[in-house]
């Protein structure tokens, strides 16, 4: 199907500022991509230059392996890899790494999620409380936890920086509040620096602060000729500020997004950047099309929610504060069929979910509903006890129900158990838990459901192993006198040998859907939860005099707080909807998403405020004269835009479901609200409408168009060595206890990238003993700091030797610098093939690879088996060079740094039939891991003796 006249125009409008407003299901992705493959056929224009971004990683992922199928389709000769796609956070991420000369973040810094910087400012809220009045601002009423505290305060961190205010303009508010927590920001930034971490703001921070130095700024704005901005709806103060920079010398940004679709306010998104657009160009600049022919939805449903929007008032006294317009169905299906309906349980009759089960069964058992994942349940929240009540109430009738996001890791068996294994193992916590007196927390009463758990399950005899092997642990532990030789990392390790935790790990589940393979992957996130809590408490081994200080850090908080706040659960980005599973999901999580049959519940809302006093303190101090949107109208507003989504991702029915309720007592609501009223009352209930397998039609989820990328040496040989290793580590994504230390090699290879970064940019004259003792100096405080592995003085001086010595040698030779750190892809059929060179030199038209190596020069015959590897690993590269720059690669080297008196290089010449036999072996490999094909034929001894799931595979499989 070819595109329709507006799309077209979108497509065929390259050059200015242009502003597509792309209602639901009116082909937007198509637009993207379409306009693309026109860019690049009609103008003279690499894929460099193109920057397109998307809200998501996986809606980056789908549009990359768009793109790429159409301009193979067309032939194009161009590497579509070579686009800067992805989210704004990555591509800014990408900016800093560029120029990390010129940043104030250094490197190997670690970027904080929300739960590790609630975490980090929660460990140094003492510090916080100095400032004189951040206390009263921030804790509103004394029963409010310090952890609680510290998520108020991490949000109003983020607000402003979001909002890109400087810690020197709070200084000088008339507010006292903006005073106060202008202090607050800078000690947070001052912590950020002194730990080497950044948040997700912090990002954004810097990408801003970077396009103000004249030198990176003319580099940066220079880049793109072309910018393309998706979902625009949802970009914040701070991002419309570098998006309207990057694109300053020739304004060819095309934004795209819908107003009526804006969720992100919580999270600083602004509804002014969309609708305000058109004004940051001279009147009559700024192009706008608007796309509003819909291709998911049945009619009816359009129809429904054009009359949704038109319930509100969205006008004020001199704008409106939504884009005209009205969308319209492309199909003309008007069929006499159930459409639009409600499916809810009775008022006083408490009958919503058997009413649910009914239909769902009715329309499974005729043969309409032909796999569970064809109807999704949409909710303001699905951590709402009502909600999680009705999905479990639902899976006890039979229907299976997918909701990764409803707050249940801790309720599964996997996890219970698990944790109740670590309680048993550690009988003091239950006597010295409370560390004061009186003190009484929530999740003790979890926690001791766990222990007794563990203990029924001991008790069943089903896994003797696992009882006497615990037994004794417990007993060791409650009489430590000693440091042991393991972590509580490594004790996970020991538990999961054991058939009480090891058949969740079988290898019948390989090829299971999401939710069979789910207890796996929950295993695998408890591992990743130990490691982070270990590294976050500096735990190596489990010591007498610090045990119980480590038990209580464990469990009274860090444990205490994941329960406290939920944790999600595995998502496939390949499968947002798993076949076999009704999908419970929030309103939010739906967004980009369609499915057949939508149930939207959370019928029960009211709009709610989600401005912060914050938010108002800034507009009054910082705002552009009048709020953009009236304060009193802007909950309404987000409440109509926030049905809106859900109405619109329906295709074939859209149901509306809840229990029905007249308020009866106090404290008791209307349900529906008021809100919902003039649609849902003319609404007729499921069971008088008649279903005709016959005559109603359901579409199919789409698969999601994902290419997954693999390179040679984090996928190819690490499965070579032992596809199990790769399954448990790679796959499932388990968190290796021991972690080779490589500081050595990453200490030298990083110095010597600076002095190579440093020629490239003409600052060849700066590679001075003393400015590399600075690099060597900086690299070595940075990566001890973040690894928290740390080298003697001798080890130190030999590393730098290294650095020397290869600067002595190649510094004539400078001239043959072409190109460092350089990340190389190529598009295969079924994946992209990744890897990174570490340097690229030519001389005479000569090209040539280099990897570095940071050892002596190996013997050729005696490590004939790994030079092999390493020449493959080459070959790669070769290759991967060839197709992306199209030339030829003549030669191809090993490096090693630690060769002091003869020839630092190992050389290999190029040929051809060796680098298309090599390719032909990862294309093998690759597909192997594709197909998930694990089988182990013969355990691999050497491999086995470090491998964190030794004792698994002995029990499992066979002693190596």
């Amino acid at each position: 199907m070819g595109a329709n006249l507006e799309q077209q125009k979108v497509i065929e409008s390259l050059d200015g500022p242009l502003l597509v407003v792309a209602g639901p299901g009116s082909g937007k992705t198509f637009c993207l991509v379409e306009r693309t493959a026109n860019l690049l056929a009609s103008r003279d224009v690499t894929p460099e230059r193109i920057l397109i971004s998307t809200f998501t990683e996986k809606a980056a992922k789908e549009l990359k392996a768009r793109i790429s199928d159409r301009l193979q389709r067309a032939g194009a000769k161009v590497n579509p890899l070579d686009l800067t796609v992805g989210t704004l956070h990555s591509i800014f991420l990408d900016i800093i790494d560029e120029f990390r000369a010129f940043s104030s973040i250094r490197r190997n810094f670690t970027i904080l999620d929300q739960f590790d910087q609630q975490y980090f400012v929660f460990q140094r809220l003492p510090e916080f409380r100095e400032i004189s009045g951040l206390e009263d601002f921030i804790r509103p009423s004394q029963n409010l936890s310090s952890w609680r505290v510290a998520e108020r305060l991490c949000g109003y961190l983020n607000k402003l920086s979001e909002e890109a205010v400087l810690p020197e303009s709070l200084a000088t508010a008339t507010a006292t509040e903006l005073q106060i927590l202008g202090e607050a920001y800078a000690l947070y930034q001052t912590l950020l620096g002194q730990y080497n971490y950044i948040d997700f703001s912090s990002i954004q921070v810097e990408v801003l602060r970077l396009l103000q130095l004249t030198e990176v700024a003319e580099q940066l704005c220079d880049r793109f000729d072309y910018l393309m901005i998706d979902e625009y709806q949802d970009t914040n103060t701070i991002q419309e500020r570098i998006i309207l920079k990057l694109g300053s010398r020739h304004n060819n940004i095309c934004v795209v997004g819908d107003d009526d679709q804006a969720l992100y306010r919580f999270r600083g998104a602004s509804i002014r950047n969309i609708l305000g657009f058109p004004k940051r160009f001279p009147e009559g600049a700024c192009q706008q099309i608007y796309l509003t022919k819909n291709y998911r939805s049945h009619p009816d449903i359009v129809d429904f929610y054009n009359r949704w929007m038109d319930l509100a008032d969205w006008q004020g006294n001199d704008r409106s504060y939504r884009f005209p317009k009205a969308i319209e169905a492309a199909g003309d299906d008007r069929a006499k069929r159930p459409v639009v309906f409600k499916v809810s349980g009775e008022d006083g009759e408490e009958n919503w979910a058997s009413e649910t089960v009914a239909f769902l069964t009715k329309l499974h058992g005729d043969g309409i509903i032909k796999d569970w994942n064809q109807v999704a349940f949409l909710f303001r929240s699905v951590r709402n006890p009502k909600v999680t009540q009705f999905a479990n109430d639902l899976e006890a009738a039979g229907i299976p129900i997918y909701a990764p996001r409803s707050n249940m890791y801790f309720e599964r068996d996997e996890i219970r158990l698990m944790i109740g294994a670590f309680m048993f193992l550690f009988p003091q916590y239950g006597s010295i838990r409370a560390s004061r007196e009186g003190m009484q927390l929530d999740v003790w009463a979890y926690f001791d459901r766990c222990l007794g758990d563990f203990i029924t399950h001991l008790k069943a005899g089903s896994d003797e192993q696992v009882a006497a092997w615990a037994k004794d642990k417990a007993k060791l532990h409650l009489a430590l006198l000693e440091n042991t030789n393991y972590s509580f990392a490594n004790l996970f390790y020991d538990l999961i040998q054991f058939p009480t935790f090891s058949r969740y790990l079988g290898e019948d589940l390989t090829h299971a859907g999401v939710r069979d393979s789910r207890p796996a992957r929950n295993l695998a996130k408890f591992s990743r939860l130990l490691n982070k809590y270990e590294y976050l408490y500096n735990v190596i081994v489990i010591q007498p005099d610090r045990l119980e200080r480590d038990l209580l850090t464990l469990f009274n908080y860090f444990l205490r707080f994941l329960w406290d706040g939920g944790i999600e659960e595995y998502e496939d980005e390949a499968e947002y909807a798993p076949s076999g599973c009704v999908s419970f999901m929030t309103i939010h999580q739906s967004k980009g998403l369609e499915f057949p049959i939508v149930v939207a519940g959370s019928l029960d809302a009211v709009p709610r405020r989600q401005q912060s006093p914050l938010d108002d303190l800034l507009e009054a101090e910082f705002g552009e004269g009048e709020p953009f949107e009236p304060l009193d109208r802007i909950k309404t507003f987000d409440f109509w835009r926030l049905f809106y989504t859900a109405y619109s991702r329906a295709q074939n029915m859209l149901v509306l479901s809840c229990q029905e309720n007249t308020p009866k007592a106090r404290g008791q609501r209307n349900v529906p609200s008021q809100y919902f009223q003039p649609v849902y009352t003319p609404l007729k209930g499921w069971r008088e409408l008649h279903f005709d397998p016959g005559a109603v039609k359901l579409a199919t989820v789409k698969e999601a168009n994902l290419k997954h990328s693999y390179s040679f040496t984090s996928d190819v040989l690490i499965f070579e060595a032992c596809p199990q290793q790769y399954r448990f580590f790679k796959d499932l994504e388990f968190a290796p206890v021991r972690t080779n230390a490589i500081l050595f090699g990453t200490l030298v290879h990083q110095t010597i990238e600076d002095i190579h970064k440093a020629v490239l940019r003409g600052d060849e004259q700066k590679v001075t003993t003393e400015q590399i003792d600075q690099w060597f100096r900086s690299n070595y405080a940075n990566i001890s700091q973040k690894e928290r592995v740390y080298l003697g003085e001798p080890v130190l001086r030999i590393a730098r030797r290294h650095v020397a010595t290869y600067v002595d040698r190649e510094r004539n030779n400078w001239h043959r610098l072409c190109e460092a750190e350089v990340e190389l892809s190529l598009l295969k059929d079924d994946y992209v093939l990744t890897g990174n060179v570490d340097l690229i030199q030519a001389e005479d038209g000569a090209w040539e690879i280099i990897d570095f190596k940071t050892e002596k020069k190996p013997d050729l015959v005696d490590d004939a088996e790994k030079l092999a590897r390493y020449r493959r690993q080459l070959q790669i590269y070769a290759h991967l060079f060839e197709e992306k720059r199209g030339v030829r690669v003549d030669r191809m080297a090993l490096y090693y740094t630690g060769e002091e008196a003869g020839n630092p290089r190992i050389t290999f010449n190029r040929e051809t039939a060796d680098i298309e036999g090599t390719i032909d072996q990862v294309d093998s490999v690759i597909g192997k891991i594709v197909y998930k094909d694990y089988g182990l034929r013969e355990r691999p001894e050497k491999l086995c003796k470090n491998c964190d799931f030794r004792s698994f595979c002995d029990m499992t499989f066979c002693r190596a």
